[in-house]
């Protein structure tokens, strides 16, 4: 038998990306749960399953651990999105609510699945597709349960924006610019470019016969 190989460590400034992205997608998948008018279980596992899906796809692809079976954090924070949203006021998750949460943890997501494929060994150009997957399979799977069109049948920037931060992160990274100021300058541009689109009814063109 081969010994098992170490796990790499990421950097503290990564790891809090990482938490700053479950906690918002969690966030948006409870904000779904509110706009179909369910009850707080509904809530509860629409934010857990938004929160992890995508992360866990990526661990499963790249032999990782899967990041939120061995330790409590993970959950009682998607948790407590669902709890969040389920008690507070709908004065404060109005209008477009979904969407900027959405483009919250879109850009902060996708980069630190590129960083931590990166981490595991993966060559760049799988890497930049974990940063995608890890970005939108969450919220695709949340929109599919919920009965919404998924985002990949609308013509609307969301994978573009996510395929910018994790072109980002690994194109910097190869280019020896890597590191925690790759890191923010990639997730803030996946966000931005997600912003604008929401801002401005930016979309990609569609295809005609």
């Amino acid at each position: 038998m081969t010994p098992d190989l170490p796990t790499p460590s990421l950097p503290m400034a990564l790891q809090a990306l990482d938490i700053f992205g479950i906690a918002v997608f969690a966030v948006s998948g409870a904000l779904l749960a509110a706009e179909k008018k369910q009850t707080l279980v509904t809530f509860i596992f629409f934010a857990v399953v938004t929160g992890v899906g995508g992360g866990t796809l990526r661990d499963l692809l790249i032999g990782a651990p899967v990041f939120w079976v061995h330790k409590n954090l993970v959950l009682l924070i998607c948790i407590g999105a669902a709890l969040l949203v389920w008690l507070a006021s709908r004065r404060w998750f109005a209008g477009s609510a979904l969407l900027w949460f959405d483009a919250l943890g879109l850009g902060a997501y996708a980069t630190y699945g590129a960083a931590k494929a990166l981490a595991f060994g993966i060559a760049p150009v799988p890497a930049f597709a974990m940063g995608v997957l890890t970005a939108c399979a969450g919220g695709i799977i949340r929109d599919v349960l919920a009965g919404e069109p998924s985002i990949l049948m609308r013509p609307e920037l969301y994978v573009t924006a996510a395929a910018l931060s994790a072109g980002l992160l690994v194109g910097l990274g190869l280019l020896g610019l890597g590191g925690w100021g790759a890191a923010l300058v990639a997730a803030v541009a996946g966000f931005g470019l997600r912003g604008l689109a929401i801002a401005r009814g930016w979309s990609l063109p569609a295809y005609r016969e």
